[in-house]
């Protein structure tokens, strides 16, 4: 079945919990001292500039070239990076609850040092299962955001033939989209994380081929967000397993 020509997606811009979180991991904290639920982390003031710049990128894109739709993860730092880069552009955003990050469960908020104190026996769990496949207590596991991202692509695949769709999300998101695209194995996706950070307002892209198969075009890019003098912030956010 052929699907969308062209797929981009963009992870979130610095948000206020990345900064807490680098903060409290510095100085060897437990907790990140946030006072929102997940769903509710706003973007911080240079989250909000790289969206912008963000917004340049795509209204420099040619018109034939630019998405016809954008879907966005319903937190809230993904959906304002949404609104801050498609401003102007005509460009319909919707959203879609399977585009949300990884539920952490019990582990929400604290630090590696803070699961380590608090939750041992996790700490030993996460490392004997993996990565790929450990959920943390009323958490997901890579494999369950993996499942639902296999229904969103299969629902893009069936109502958005041919047309260039933008996605606003997450850094696992974009992990895993690279898992499935590409088709990666556990060992090669592991990998792939293990020497990668994603960039708050990456762009990484897929564009179909002549049999409608999306082959990867980007990953993790930042180029555009050097002129803004930003520095692509790094994922500091001490949400262990992810």
């Amino acid at each position: 079945m052929r699907g969308p020509a062209a797929l981009w997606i963009v992870r979130h811009g610095e948000s206020t919990a990345n900064v807490a979180a680098a903060r409290a991991e510095s100085a060897g904290a437990e907790v990140v001292d946030r006072t929102e639920r997940d769903a509710d982390v706003p973007l911080s003031p240079v989250g909000e500039e790289q969206a912008r710049a963000t917004r340049r990128w795509l209204m420099a894109l040619p018109p034939h070239r630019r998405p016809d739709m954008a879907v966005s993860s319903p937190y809230l730092r993904a959906l304002h990076t949404a609104e801050l880069t498609l401003a102007g552009s005509g460009i319909p955003l919707s959203r879609d609850e399977r585009l949300r990050d990884r539920d952490l469960g019990i582990l929400d908020a604290l630090t590696p040092q803070g699961v380590r104190a608090r939750y041992p026996d996790e700490h030993q769990r996460h490392d004997r299962e993996g990565k790929f496949y450990y959920r943390p207590p009323g958490g997901e596991a890579w494999t369950d955001v993996a499942l639902r991202m296999r229904s969103f692509l299969a629902d893009l695949r069936q109502g958005h033939a041919g047309r260039r769709v933008l996605l606003f999300g997450h850094d696992v998101l974009v992990f895993l989209l690279s898992y499935l695209l590409d088709e990666l194995t556990e060992e090669e996706v592991m990998a792939l994380g293990s020497r990668h950070v994603i960039a708050n307002c990456s762009i990484s892209a897929w564009s179909a081929d002549a049999s409608g198969h999306l082959r990867k075009t980007a990953f993790n890019e930042v180029g555009h967000l050097h002129p803004t003098g930003i520095r692509p912030a790094r994922d500091d956010q001490a949400r262990y397993g992810v």
